[in-house]
C-alpha cells in the first residue's frame, strides 16, 4: 500500500513542526513550501484540513501562521493516516468491472493486509518518528530556519 502524496506531505509537515518544539514564532506556509519544494496551494489545503482535524492550530492575520495543536506523543500515526487518506482500499473492483468480483478471495486477503498495515502504524506516534530529532534537524536547510524564525 502506498500513501497518497497528500498524506505523505501532511506527515512531513507535522514532522517539521515537531522537530522544532522550542521555536517561539509561528510557522508559515511559505516556509514549508520552500523547505519541501511543494506548491503553496497544496500546503495550504493540507494545513487547513489538519487544522480542522485538530493536529495544527492556525492563527489568522498579519502575524498569523500555524503550530502543532497537540504534543507529538499525542498524535497517532495510524489515526492520522486514516483521517488524511481518501480511501484505504487497495483495489477498486468496479473500475473496470472485474468478472471475478462475485467469487473473489483477493478482496479479503487485501483487506487483511490493509488491517495489518494500519495496525503497525497504530503502534507509533509522531514523537516516535521524530525521536532522532537531531539527525532530522541537520537535514533541514539552515537558511530556511534562520530566515523564517523571525517573529
Amino acid at each position: 500500500m502506498q500513501l497518497t502524496r497528500y498524506t505523505d506531505y501532511g506527515i512531513r509537515i507535522l514532522m517539521y513542526l515537531a522537530v522544532q518544539p522550542e521555536r517561539e514564532s509561528l510557522f508559515r506556509i511559505a516556509e514549508v513550501t520552500e523547505v519541501f519544494s511543494l506548491s503553496a496551494n497544496h500546503v495550504a489545503k493540507i494545513i487547513h484540513q489538519m487544522g480542522k482535524l485538530g493536529y495544527i492550530q492556525t492563527i489568522r492575520g498579519k502575524s498569523g501562521g500555524f503550530k502543532l495543536a497537540k504534543k507529538p506523543s499525542e498524535i497517532n500515526v495510524g489515526s492520522l493516516v486514516r483521517q488524511l487518506e481518501h480511501s484505504l482500499s487497495p483495489v477498486n473492483c468496479d473500475q473496470p468491472a472485474c468478472r471475478f468480483t462475485p467469487a473473489c478471495n483477493l478482496k479479503g486477503v487485501l483487506a487483511k493486509a490493509v488491517s495489518a498495515y494500519l495496525a503497525v502504524l497504530d503502534e507509533y506516534t509522531l514523537a516516535d518518528i521524530v525521536s532522532n530529532k537531531a539527525e532530522l534537524v541537520r537535514t533541514l536547510p539552515d537558511l530556511s530556519i534562520a530566515v523564517f524564525d523571525v517573529g
